[in-house]
């Protein structure tokens, strides 16, 4: 199994969004195409923040009915809950499933309280299917995508933790590297993390090509055949 991603690297791939880390993994780990990342829309409310990478923490959630426990062994599955999050490798990112079916995002596990919380545990933001509340007072900078925004928490309660979850279309298990940003999410696999900077570097010189091209005075087909052509030739 590969080490584990250190810090400074994660760090690096928070320079470009998201789309343009999907693009790098075409190159660098062409066979995960067409899986691997968030393939329905969630909202993003605060949009202008920068990318988050992190090690996903999982969790599964449900507001419509009361949860099953007494109020102590809720306290320890919260707690237990928390120190996942806390949990080394970090920075963490919590990945939330909402198992409620046609009521997802029936009410909000995240708000005020959560965001601040788990911003102390060193967790970087949340992605979610389920619902969201408190947008104005949530921990500053805790980044944020979710299924909806609601007003109330319901009988939200956590149901279990640390397995296999799937948000938006996104399978994800505990200490996966998440890259999020407004548009979205994937995975980056460990060992590939340090092959993306080089990878976004290409993609960035061969695109350039085609861009300069179609501002150029006269541009025309036969042209565009020719930057393709020059495309071709850059490694």
């Amino acid at each position: 199994m590969p080490a584990l991603p250190d810090p400074k690297s994660l760090e690096a791939l928070r320079a470009w969004d998201t789309p343009t880390i999907c693009n790098a993994l075409e190159i660098v780990a062409p066979a995960r195409r067409a899986y691997g990342f968030t393939r329905r829309p969630l909202v993003a409310p605060f949009p202008e923040l920068k990318p988050v990478v992190g090690f996903a923490r999982t969790a599964l959630i449900r507001s419509r009915e009361p949860h099953p426990r007494d109020r102590e062994s809720a306290t320890r599955l919260r707690l237990a809950y928390y120190e996942h999050i806390a949990a080394q490798p970090l920075p963490s990112l919590s990945v939330i499933q909402d198992i409620d079916g046609p009521d997802t995002g029936f009410g909000a596990f995240w708000g005020e309280v959560q965001t601040h919380v788990h911003a102390g545990l060193g967790c970087v933001g949340v992605i979610t299917d389920g619902s969201v509340r408190d947008l104005d007072a949530m921990s500053p900078n805790f980044f944020v995508l979710a299924g909806s925004v609601m007003p109330s928490h319901a009988h939200v309660h956590l149901v279990d933790f640390g397995g296999t979850v799937s948000v938006a279309g996104m399978v994800v298990s505990a200490n996966d590297v998440i890259h999020a940003d407004r548009h979205g999410a994937v995975i980056v696999p460990h060992d590939v993390v340090d092959k993306i900077p080089e990878a976004v570097d290409l993609l960035a010189r061969r695109e350039r090509v085609i861009i300069e091209a179609s501002k150029q005075p006269g541009f025309s087909i036969e042209r565009l055949r020719q930057a393709f052509r020059d495309q071709d030739e850059i490694h």
